[in-house]
């Protein structure tokens, strides 16, 4: 079994590091945020903020994501430099020890090594824990910790360290993502109550170590409680909760709309109503055939358009394990339990969000797919291995891992030929062009203006520059403000930042989001912008293009 566990791994290696630099074909916003604010931290002790050593959340661009990933981010770029890899690396990582832990979580539940090994391969090559852990998220930390913890949990009785050492992954989840710091209270809740007979009965042989164990576990939820009231750590929950201000205003054209007397109309439509009929859709599309095995989610930078998260042999495997999940449950079997409670608790952070099928926002879930599928799978084997000649056994398992070669073959195909020629302009890509472009050209020009369409660019001239942390910071000619709860930065140094509406069609003088002005009349300027978007009379210098030969920057001169 230990041969076959390291051949998986070799797989999953093979599949996190090749070309991690060049596929996906760019660094996103969020990545180059990271990644920039995490070489800050090694450099200066800081953010790009100046806020000294983050610990609930750093600001970005307001989003306010949470600080462990750039602490491990931080030695990965002392060794590797600031790059892409260096930034990614981590991430594939922790898809490899993700691998790991799973396979000792399910031999844990399960105690089948066989069917551990399934599961920890499916992880190791299905879409949605292959795709995320090439790419720098907040979820694939927390993904480890969550089923490090678990499988700490369900193998406790091995060794007396193991729910110690659980306990403290599930805390430091507090720390990795938005998502856990709501399932990991809930699911601690839940394994309290459901092993709330193992706990009387050791309070009663040693009180001492179960009052500190109910100690520690109120601390937790005390802790968590704190953390998520924090107003930072409530920031992006407030874009994106289901009772915004645009569901707000549907509520009251319903209301407007409705031919029922107004107090019937009050109790159809208001914000109770609003949110359970939400939620539940919600919630119940996390479970639907749709996202995990047929289209997957609709972020084009979390999975492939078109591809579900799981390989669509295992469609039948899944919904089969679910039903002897219940059933075990049903029975009294209390990890089965805890494991229905992981299942039922995991798309919540996801449901009470605006967004439909968020891929990393119901990332708690993970391994949860692939256990169910491979014990599906193996009910399924059971039962031939009862009913089947000898003969036919081994044509079945090859059936099936021949199906699972050509479904990751086709997509693994579109991955890394398909998929970057076509949606490069999803990752930001021509932006590390026009930063080197800029960077080779620097002291030619007074002045350098860069178009805000893509989102975000004074964070790639950082990052690829890459720009002296402590500079930045201290910049006296930087412009940076809140607006609409979100942090911009309209210049520092000689480079500005303008949206494409503020770039004059004549003359010489831009605008800045801020009200600023940028004055070319009696400067050398250069100008990084969207294609067709510069004043007449300018000189066009380069083209920079997507990888579908589509043009992404045009770069000019006065």
């Amino acid at each position: 079994m230990k041969k076959f566990l390291f051949l998986i791994l070799i797989l999953a290696i093979g599949l996190r590091f090749y070309g991690l630099s060049g596929f996906p074909p760019s660094l996103s916003w969020d990545e180059i945020s990271h990644g920039y604010n995490s070489y800050s931290i090694l450099k200066t002790g800081a953010d790009q903020w100046g806020q000294k050593f983050p610990i609930i959340n750093f600001r970005a661009y307001g989003d306010y994501p949470l600080p462990l990933n750039l602490y491990l981010t931080t030695p990965s770029i002392l060794i590797f430099g600031l790059s892409e890899f260096s930034i990614r690396f981590p991430h594939a990582l922790l898809g490899v020890l993700t691998v790991i832990a799973t396979y000792f979580l399910v031999l844990g539940i399960t105690k089948r090594k066989n069917l551990s090994l399934l599961a920890s391969f499916l992880v190791a090559v299905e879409p949605w824990t292959l795709f995320t852990s090439r790419i720098v998220l907040q979820q694939n930390v927390s993904i480890f910790l969550l089923i490090a913890s678990m499988a700490g949990f369900f193998n406790r009785k091995n060794n007396k360290l193991l729910f110690p050492a659980s306990l403290f992954l599930l805390f430091l989840s507090l720390f990795a993502y938005h998502s856990t710091r709501i399932f990991s209270p809930m699911i601690l809740v839940a394994g309290v109550f459901i092993y709330r007979n193992d706990f009387k009965a050791l309070f009663k042989r040693k009180g001492f170590l179960f009052g500190f164990l109910a100690s520690v576990v109120l601390a937790f939820l005390v802790l968590a409680a704190a953390i998520i009231l924090e107003p930072s750590a409530r920031a992006r929950g407030q874009w994106l909760f289901i009772i915004n201000q645009s569901a707000v205003n549907k509520i009251i054209e319903n209301r407007d709309n409705s031919k029922f007397p107004l107090i019937i109309s009050r109790i159809v439509y208001n914000r109770p109503t609003y949110f359970i009929s939400e939620f539940t859709k919600n919630y119940l599309e996390y479970f639907s055939p749709k996202f995990l095995f047929i289209n997957g989610g609709t972020q084009y930078q979390y999975s492939l358009p078109g591809y579900g998260l799981s390989y669509l042999i295992n469609l039948p495997f899944f919904y089969l394990g679910l039903l002897i999940l219940f059933k075990r449950a049903k029975d009294g079997s209390k990890d089965y339990r805890l494991i229905l409670a992981w299942l039922l608790l995991s798309p919540i952070a996801g449901a009470i969000t605006n967004e439909h099928f968020a891929v990393t926002r119901v990332s708690t879930m993970l391994p949860l797919p692939q256990l169910l599928s491979a014990i599906g799978a193996f009910f399924v084997f059971d039962y031939l291995n009862k009913k089947t000649a000898e003969k036919y056994k081994g044509l079945l398992v090859a059936l099936y891992f021949i199906a699972i070669y050509i479904f990751a073959e086709g997509y693994l195909i579109n991955y890394f030929i398909k998929y970057p020629k076509t949606y490069s302009w999803a990752w930001q890509y021509g932006y590390k062009q026009a930063v080197n472009y800029a960077k080779e050209n620097y002291g030619k020009y007074d002045k350098i203006i860069v178009t805000k369409k893509y989102g975000e660019p004074h964070e790639f001239f950082l990052f690829y520059w890459p720009w002296d942390p402590a500079k930045y910071q201290n910049d006296t000619n930087a412009i940076r403000f809140y607006q609409s709860g979100w942090y911009w930065v309209d210049r520092f140094d000689k480079f500005y930042f303008v949206n494409d509406w503020q770039i004059p069609k004549s003359g010489e003088t831009f605008v800045l989001e801020s009200k600023g002005k940028v004055d070319c009349s009696n400067s050398r300027c250069l100008l990084i912008t969207s294609p067709g978007d510069y004043p007449l009379g300018w000189k066009k210098l380069e083209t920079i293009n997507f990888l579908d030969g589509s043009p992404a920057f045009e770069i000019h001169e006065n």
